[in-house]
């Protein structure tokens, strides 16, 4: 019988058996340094995150579209046939063209109010980006309609089903990657609070299910991933809802995470100087805390209901205080889904790779694996952190960027005429010399006749 790290001096076989000791070393050795190389990959990326939080919106907006191309990378290599694009010059490029349209219209669409303000803080950028702002969802038709037209140009005899094959994975890449993604980058434009919570409740379930299996795991949880077990499920569920109550919290302090950003500027301190109104602590009773999930009609017939109980009852219902953030209260119903349905993006990608024989969709992270390996729960949450953001807190504030995006869809001559009021309020408030309005109205006068505008570079 031979030990761990002993070598015996021989065998009855006759084999060379000198490495059946140097085995387990060697084991121990390739797990040392990978786990060596997932540290530091792991300490490189918390640091470049917490820089890119620093720096705001915009940087925040890059390393998604960032992470969204690295991924659809891995996800084209998947399937592909290089024997067969061999006699398909051109082929990989229509993919990455209709991607970049997709990327173009989901973007600019997400960001048009933020890009409006920027683009009217000069004329000159104005004439040069307007029309592009104004006709945004018509350029990027037309653009995907040219990808269009030239993929049925470049069908080829004999790989008409490959050709077909790979157009139909570059849309399921899209629409199941791509798209419900990009909702993280409107939910960082709405408070950076909206994209990190979200991302940090999946990766503190991620942690506290593996914790608890690792422990107490015994009962199998589901055939896709042999390792999960329910033990881990349910205590990476209570972990993440005990979690998002302190961490909720704790960003709710600062501005910079929960204020909206209207502009696309980068290291600029926000508007707000404190958190909104969603981020304030108040004393909440039961039926507050209802108030902020269910429509008005419902908690008038839960009051009514309440009213029928015994004296005592609604005494002890109505002594129930919680001091505490609206915030936190969301961060729960935000756990709940990231705890118990998230994962089951992970579920999805594992049933993925078995179908292709793969461990990891790639290597783009050392140690980690691929980057649609790490962000395969992240898409299923930004898809409901977005739905959820607009269904109970979304107030709709109007802002620069709203104003301008409206102002910009009426006719010329509704414009100028808009102007002349906005500078009649400002000089009556104060905000502006006297003759302003005088000024402004002499030059309108002098160019343009109301109902029939006059173009100044005509």
């Amino acid at each position: 019988m031979s030990y761990r790290g002993h070598v015996p001096l021989s065998s009855g076989s006759g084999k060379d058996t000198s490495k059946i000791g140097a085995t387990p070393l060697s084991e121990h050795s390739n797990k040392l340094k990978s786990f060596r190389i997932r540290l530091y990959s792991t300490i490189v990326l918390i640091a470049s995150f917490s820089f890119i939080i620093y720096a705001g919106h915009v940087p925040l907006m890059g390393m998604v579209l960032a992470i969204q191309t690295v991924m659809v990378k891995e996800l084209f290599q998947l399937a592909r046939e290089a024997q067969r694009e061999r006699s398909l010059p051109g082929f990989r490029a229509q993919q990455w063209y209709f991607y970049f349209v997709a990327a173009f219209w989901v973007y600019v669409r997400f960001i048009k109010n933020n890009l409006i303000v920027e683009i009217t803080s000069s004329a000159a950028l104005s004439r040069l980006l307007g029309t592009m702002i104004r006709r945004h969802t018509l350029i990027s038709f037309s653009l995907y309609t040219g990808g269009f037209v030239a993929f049925v140009l470049t069908l080829n005899k004999g790989a008409y089903t490959y050709q077909f094959g790979q157009f139909a994975w570059t849309h399921m890449i899209l629409m199941t990657v791509f798209l419900p993604s990009s909702f993280f980058v409107s939910n960082i434009f709405e408070g950076i609070i909206w994209f990190l919570l979200p991302c940090a409740l999946v990766i503190v379930n991620d942690i506290a299910a593996y914790l608890a299996g690792f422990f107490f795991g015994r009962t199998p949880l589901i055939k896709l991933s042999p390792k999960k077990t329910w033990e881990g499920f349910i205590g990476g569920f209570v972990g993440t809802l005990i979690a998002s109550w302190f961490l909720s919290g704790w960003m709710s302090q600062s501005a910079w995470l929960t204020c909206p950003r209207t502009d696309l500027s980068i290291f600029q301190p926000m508007e707000c100087t404190e958190p909104p109104e969603t981020f304030q602590p108040r004393d909440f009773n039961a039926i507050d805390i209802l108030s902020l999930f269910a429509e008005h009609k419902f908690i008038k017939r839960v009051e009514l209901f309440r009213n029928l109980l015994p004296a005592d009852v609604q005494g002890w219902i109505n002594s129930i205080h919680i001091h505490a953030a609206p915030m936190q209260f969301h961060a729960i119903a935000l756990a709940l889904f990231a705890s118990a349905i998230a994962p089951f993006g992970g579920f999805f990608a594992s049933g993925f790779k078995r179908g292709f024989n793969i461990k990891d969709f790639g290597h783009s992270i050392p140690g980690h694996g691929g980057m649609t390996d790490r962000m395969d729960c992240q898409v299923v949450m930004a898809t409901f952190s977005y739905i959820y953001y607009h269904a109970f807190t979304d107030r709709s504030a109007i802002t620069l960027g709203s104003v301008l995006t409206i102002a910009l869809k009426l006719k010329a001559s509704d414009q100028i005429e808009l102007f002349l009021h906005m500078a009649h309020i400002l000089e009556s408030q104060g905000y502006l010399p006297p003759t302003t309005s005088k000024a402004i109205s002499g030059i309108v006068d002098d160019g343009v006749e109301l109902g029939n505008t006059t173009r100044y570079d005509e």
